[in-house]
């Protein structure tokens, strides 16, 4: 095979269609800085109010910061090439936004099961919670979410960048993704992409498979619950949660879990969209409209902004 030295790759995005492409740019421009107004909102909030300074929104605070850069990783770069129409992106800057994505993506993952955890404690021990979800164990978990998603994405780009490239340099999506890339390899790369779905399943199936096990648990606790009032105040305290969970993950197991029907050839970039965009923009919006500890916060803020501008 004709193995060549990448210096950048060509992104075929979503469309030809220049005025199309202009359309693509304003909604996602639009929701890149809705997701991260909201999210910086949800960092400041929860770091300023002394309501909320508890293990819930300390680990809600860490998921924000990571949504974030999970969104940052890929969305400048489609918003840069969807304006200038260049659709390029550097070998180096491809290898960075593949290690940051999914890097991120599976923090996220480890950080909702760190946070289906907390609720399990909460409503199952309630009067244990806050000996066992102490300062010193919540910062355990959180260094730990971060840690295994580097331990595991690391890993796998160190073997990725061994591989050269046979000639094509055209990746069939918005940004950097393994099924497109992982096409443009030299060689048998079987090895890479067993150790992409073991990945894939540990960071996605194993952490919903513990936040499944939490919520039933949960469920069998409220059940038990005599008042129909307990019941609904502990459900409350979940409902945010259960609602990003499931986005999050359907999202994400109809791009990477869910073999493929056409031979790899469908990347299915709406589902990434969804994946990388209405994720992370969700999550602001979610935890403010289904959250009335949070509400309350937000409301405080914005009134001491009023009386402040009143004086």
């Amino acid at each position: 095979m004709n193995q060549t030295k990448i210096k950048e790759f060509l992104l075929l995005g979503f469309t030809e269609n220049r005025n199309l492409e202009i359309f693509l740019f304003v909604l996602f421009f639009i929701m890149y800085f809705l997701t991260i107004t909201g999210n910086l909102l949800i960092i400041v909030i929860t770091l300023t109010d002394f309501n909320l300074q508890t293990p819930m929104y300390f680990f809600l605070r860490n998921y924000a910061v990571s949504e974030i850069g999970y969104t940052t990783a890929v969305i400048p770069t489609a918003l840069i090439n969807l304006a200038s129409g260049r659709k390029t992106i550097s070998y180096l800057g491809c290898m960075s936004q593949y290690f940051l994505y999914f890097f991120l993506g599976s923090t996220d993952f480890f950080l909702l099961t760190v946070m289906s955890i907390d609720r399990y404690v909460a409503i199952c021990h309630p009067l244990r919670y806050t000996t066992i979800m102490n300062d010193h164990f919540c910062m355990q978990l959180v260094l730990l979410s971060w840690i295994g998603g580097f331990i595991l994405i690391f890993g796998n780009l160190m073997l990725l960048i061994q591989f050269p490239f046979c000639g094509s340099n055209v990746i069939n999506h918005f940004f950097c993704d393994n099924g497109p890339l992982y096409r443009l390899l030299c060689g048998g790369t079987q090895l890479l992409e067993l150790t992409g779905f073991l990945t894939a399943v540990i960071s996605v199936l194993g952490t919903l498979t513990v936040t499944i096990v939490s919520y039933v648990k949960i469920i069998s606790t409220v059940l038990h619950i005599p008042t129909a009032a307990g019941k609904q105040k502990a459900f409350s305290t979940c409902a945010a949660h259960i609602t990003v969970v499931t986005i999050a993950y359907g999202s994400c197991i109809s791009v990477y879990i869910k073999p493929a029907q056409d031979g790899g050839q469908n990347f299915n970039k709406p589902a990434a969209f969804i994946n990388n965009v209405l994720c992370p923009l969700m999550t602001p919006f979610v935890y403010t409209l289904r959250n009335k500890q949070f509400q309350n916060a937000l409301k405080d803020v914005f009134d001491c902004k009023m009386a402040s501008h009143k004086m």
